[in-house]
């Protein structure tokens, strides 16, 4: 049987895959208490707005989201877990409900994706979502000192491979390394997810996603998308694209440059569009996907879906959007990575 990663390349030689939407406005949706992300679990802080501990105290909420996603058109799910990091779940004092708060949403996704796959047949996979975290190493966070940093490698690199190990042992397809706005942060977690799937003996492979914060198309340590990619280009990813950042439109032009320069598969998930003066999204569905359908036309991306502000509603649209759309063709490596060694390359007769 073939692994995750020959599957979804056939896959996408053939067709636009699609991704999910957005979780925060899909929970939000809900009108939880307090009570509700807290559940049975005797912990000392206020846990509302911990949206991954809805994992264990409501996973019938996020089993839902998963299935109004797959009903939608999705292929690719991702797990609730984009917090889920020892530092990220300090703000919460929830440390040490990190492992189970990755294995159980991976098994959540599995499920709903099992389900899916065994109710039409079509492939279904479980991305394993790995966030950014509050802490950076490239950048200080005192004006007054620019070489202080509040963690080092080593320490962010384990922080990550608890997360990869639990969610790998969840059962996931993919582990997608997502809103990247440090770079070297994005590094030290490919470096942990490598780790991870080495220690298991399983293909893993690796999702990148960066993101931007203006329209100048940098991230906040100051790579501009082809930069990013030729600094993680070494981690083999079997996906890299953007997410969050914006919307369609705004985000467009950099996705052209990013997929004119990446050899490997385009996956981009935008906002709904910008968001307004109380930080909500207004744009419709089928806007987005009107906007989407240009990146399609223009063979700019492999997979698709949707970030902050998007609902089922809205993947729906791009699902129907995408229809028969040719996925984008992937450029030949550059000649001198290719006599580097670091593509299969023959010469020419």
């Amino acid at each position: 049987m073939s692994g995750p990663a020959e599957r979804l390349r056939s896959i996408a030689a053939e067709r636009v895959l699609v991704f999910d939407g957005g979780y925060g406005t899909a929970i939000q949706n809900h009108g939880l208490g307090e009570r509700d992300y807290r559940g049975n679990l005797e912990l000392k802080d206020d846990q509302k707005g911990n949206n991954d501990l809805l994992s264990l105290t409501r996973p019938d909420i996020i089993e839902s989201i998963h299935t109004a996603y797959l009903d939608a058109g999705a292929d690719i799910v991702e797990t609730n877990t984009f917090s889920s990091t020892e530092i990220s779940q300090a703000d919460y004092g929830c440390e040490h409900l990190v492992r189970d708060l990755n294995v159980k949403s991976a098994e959540i996704a599995r499920a709903a994706c099992d389900k899916a796959e065994a109710k039409d047949g079509r492939p279904r996979f479980v991305a394993g979502a790995i966030g950014p975290t509050n802490k950076t190493l490239s950048l200080s966070p005192d004006v007054n000192d620019p070489g202080f940093r509040e963690i080092d490698y080593d320490y962010l690199k384990r922080v990550y491979r608890e997360q990869c190990d639990a969610l790998i042992e969840g059962g996931v397809d993919f582990l997608l390394i997502e809103t990247i706005f440090d770079t070297l942060n994005a590094k030290c977690a490919g470096m942990a997810a490598q780790e991870a799937a080495d220690a298991c003996d399983r293909d893993v492979p690796l999702m990148i996603s960066m993101t931007l914060t203006d329209l100048s198309g940098r991230n906040l340590s100051g790579h501009t998308v082809e930069a990013f990619w030729h600094a993680v280009r070494h981690l083999k990813p079997i996906t890299i694209g953007l997410n969050c950042s914006f919307g369609a439109d705004q985000l467009r032009p950099h996705l052209a440059m990013l997929a004119k320069e990446a050899d490997t598969l385009i996956m981009a998930y935008p906002n709904a569009g910008l968001p307004n003066e109380l930080g909500e999204y207004d744009e419709m569905p089928e806007e987005t996907a009107a906007l989407i359908s240009e990146w399609l036309d223009d063979r700019l991306v492999n997979i698709v879906g949707g970030c902050c502000g998007t609902t089922p509603e809205h993947i729906g649209a791009i699902a129907k959007a995408v229809g028969e759309a040719r996925p984008r063709s992937l450029p030949k490596p550059p000649v001198h990575t290719r006599l580097a060694g670091l593509e299969p390359f023959t010469m020419a007769a």
